[in-house]
């Protein structure tokens, strides 16, 4: 370390270096570091950006989900972008939910939501268990965890360093911190942390200071695998998924917000890496999501779902098993 230079704090978490934290910040094994300031002006005055309308309808209502599904059943209600409510052995769960209208640190600017959630706030039943996979604006949002927090009192269960966020603004909601390759038990399921290739930041110095991470539920109804961001890292975190567990009933997959590929491809994976992902992870079904709700990226809002299209057709997968969910779509999930 140059003389005169001291390690920077990292504010969220402390603890034992491993494979993927090197004492202040995670990372990715072998992986792609996020690019610096200057690509992103690169990008951001590179052009190329389409435009999204101010309004995007979805062909679905609001849904009213029903207080609990329960034995085999297993059904998922589309929120929008990652937000989804599944619903299985008894159990509502939420994953990242943001019911605010722009996913940024302020109100006045930053992306905006073009379509609505697709459940209203106060039609949710009782939440027991949150989900949030990292701390990007877009899957981490105070104001909604404040409102679940006071309404539904739910146990949220996030990446090291991501719990002390969260429990600065929202003291009195319960959570739960875990590091890749644990495994907690929650109301009959079970919950394992598993790596994504990703990253992490709430601002200019806090970069890669909380970690990342997908889960996989294991319930009485099947698995689950919920991938909130990843970028698809030559397939590796899919493989090991589907050794350590199997195969999935469902997997939660993101396939939007991924052009330009030079500057996304370490975090947002493609319609065509999602794709293949979930042949990797021996997913039955899967419920796409990340895609028509903020504008965070190049393409256009249509382009996910039509390159998804092009992509369950090269590989061969029927249409009913890689489902684009819209605000208000619920898919009640084949037993397999």
């Amino acid at each position: 370390m140059p003389v005169g230079k001291t390690k920077r704090r990292n504010p969220y978490y402390n603890g034992p270096v491993s494979d993927h934290f090197d004492g202040t910040h995670f990372f990715n094994p072998e992986g792609i570091e996020p690019l610096g300031f200057r690509d992103l002006m690169r990008w951001q005055f590179g052009g190329g950006r389409e435009r999204w309308p101010r309004s995007v309808p979805s062909p679905y209502a609001m849904a009213k989900p029903d207080p609990h599904v329960d034995g085999e059943d297993l059904r998922v209600t589309m929120v929008g972008h990652a937000t989804m409510l599944v619903q299985v052995a008894g159990l509502n769960i939420l994953t990242d939910p943001v019911w605010s209208e722009r996913a940024s640190p302020f109100a006045f600017a930053g992306p905006r939501r073009v379509v609505p959630p697709g459940i209203a706030f106060d039609d949710l039943p009782p939440i027991d268990l949150v989900l949030v996979s990292h701390n990007h604006y877009d899957h981490l949002d105070i104001a909604t965890l404040r409102r679940l927090g006071a309404k539904h009192r739910p146990r949220v269960v996030t990446p090291l360093g991501n719990d002390t966020i969260i429990r600065r603004a929202v003291p009195d909601i319960e959570t739960t911190s875990m590091d890749w390759g644990e495994r907690i038990s929650h109301a009959g399921i079970s919950i394992d942390a598993e790596p994504a290739h990703h990253w992490s930041a709430r601002g200019t110095a806090d970069r890669r200071m909380a970690l990342w991470a997908s889960f996989v539920l294991s319930t009485p109804a099947g698995k689950i695998y919920h991938v909130g961001d990843t970028g698809f890292h030559h397939g590796i975190n899919y493989k090991a998924a589907q050794q350590k567990h199997g195969g999935f009933r469902l997997a939660i997959l993101p396939f939007g917000a991924y052009e330009p590929r030079w500057f996304m491809k370490g975090q947002h994976q493609n319609p065509q890496e999602a794709v293949i992902g979930m042949t990797l992870a021996n997913a039955a079904y899967v419920a796409g999501h990340h895609f028509a709700t903020f504008q965070l990226t190049n393409e256009a809002v249509d382009a996910p779902a039509r390159a998804l299209q092009d992509a369950m057709r090269e590989h061969d997968i029927p249409p009913e098993r890689f489902r684009p969910l819209r605000a208000g779509e619920v898919f009640d999930v084949p037993a397999v």
